[in-house]
């Protein structure tokens, strides 16, 4: 790792209220994910092509910049037919559902490097996403506001009915005091997780720390390559080495998530590891990957919410804590907005 202290990224919740009955499949990433790309093209397309290949406008617009960035055309390692998209859609947690009318919907957005530039035109394009429809029946929801979630609080940033955005601080620390120490700790995946080898999602049997330790390293230092101020690392070889000599323990299963490419034309199955995968040996040199991990997800699919992990004892992430925290904010909006 270089001297960096923080690295630029940022979570937040937005909470919104069922209009007409909206229907969750068991994994809504692949749908909020359709209907926030479809907004966010409607509103920030000049243009107005049928392909951001070729339009002139590309390397300003805020679109494929956020949602489908473009990959260099030269690269002094390797050539690159896409790059890490600096987002991360994190769905409410897993399970088919309806909600009703006046019932809330509530799901996180993170944003990473240059995308938190972006964030009032990304909260209008969720605004515009929801209000049109979304999912089987085309359920609508108004947006009642956005928190951010900080490593250690939380902060309500934004309300439609004052319209700006506060300031907040968009980043997280990537050091702590006990990163020197660490040589256990245990990750609880609360979603898919998809490691591959030779084009296939390795199957619980096949995992190795090692592997799971470079992709996050990898991953993390793509983003900040590609998206902030330059590469995260620059000794691969130390990590590597350090990761051979990390053991495990491992209490994960398979889970299979299917959704259907628009693109291609077909169902896809996504399915990957969900449970917990306890880590013991050398990990000082990746405790600030694995803490930042949380943030940025690991493995494929990412931007569909797949790959997200809490640490033992974190709180960032955590499903049901989240729960909590969504049923209490709602009553406080609601109780807020009936006083206004």
């Amino acid at each position: 790792m270089n001297a960096r202290t923080t690295f630029p990224v940022a979570r937040y919740r937005l909470e919104f209220r069922a209009t007409r009955p909206i229907r969750l499949p068991d994994y809504a990433g692949s749908m909020l994910r359709g209907a926030f790309g479809h907004a966010l093209r409607q509103l920030a397309c000049m243009t107005r092509q049928k392909e951001c290949t070729g339009c002139p406008l590309a390397g300003t617009c805020p679109y494929p910049a956020i949602f489908a960035p473009v990959p260099p055309a030269t690269h002094a390692l390797q050539n690159f037919s896409r790059i890490p998209v600096p987002q991360v859609i994190e769905p409410p947690a897993w399970g088919a559902k309806v909600l009703t009318a006046g019932e809330t919907l509530t799901f996180h957005h993170v944003l990473i490097g240059r995308s938190r530039q972006e964030l009032p035109l990304i909260v209008l394009a969720w605004r515009r996403a929801l209000a049109r429809g979304v999912g089987a029946g085309d359920g609508t929801a108004e947006l009642l506001g956005v928190v951010h979630c900080g490593e250690n609080d939380e902060t309500e940033i934004h309300r439609p009915e004052v319209g700006t955005i506060c300031d907040h601080v968009q980043e997280i620390p990537l050091r702590a005091p006990s990163d020197a120490r660490l040589t256990d700790t245990t990750l609880n995946f609360v979603t898919p997780l998809r490691l591959q080898y030779n084009g296939q999602a390795l199957p619980p049997a096949k995992l190795q720390p090692r592997t799971l330790l470079l992709a996050l390293a990898r991953r993390a230092n793509l983003l900040a390559e590609f998206h902030a101020d330059g590469p995260l690392i620059h000794d691969f070889a130390a990590l590597s080495d350090a990761a051979a000599r990390v053991g495990d323990e491992r209490n994960v299963c398979w889970r299979d998530w299917k959704r259907y490419s628009s693109r291609q034309q077909r169902a896809m199955c996504l399915g990957g590891v969900v449970g917990t995968w306890r880590l013991q040996g050398p990990l000082a040199p990746f405790a600030a990957l694995l803490r930042l991990g949380q943030w940025l997800h690991v493995g494929k699919e990412t931007t569909f919410g797949l790959g997200q992990y809490t640490l033992a004892g974190c709180a960032p992430g955590d499903i049901s804590a989240d729960a909590e925290r969504h049923c209490e904010r709602h009553a406080q909006l609601l109780e807020r907005n009936a006083v206004n």
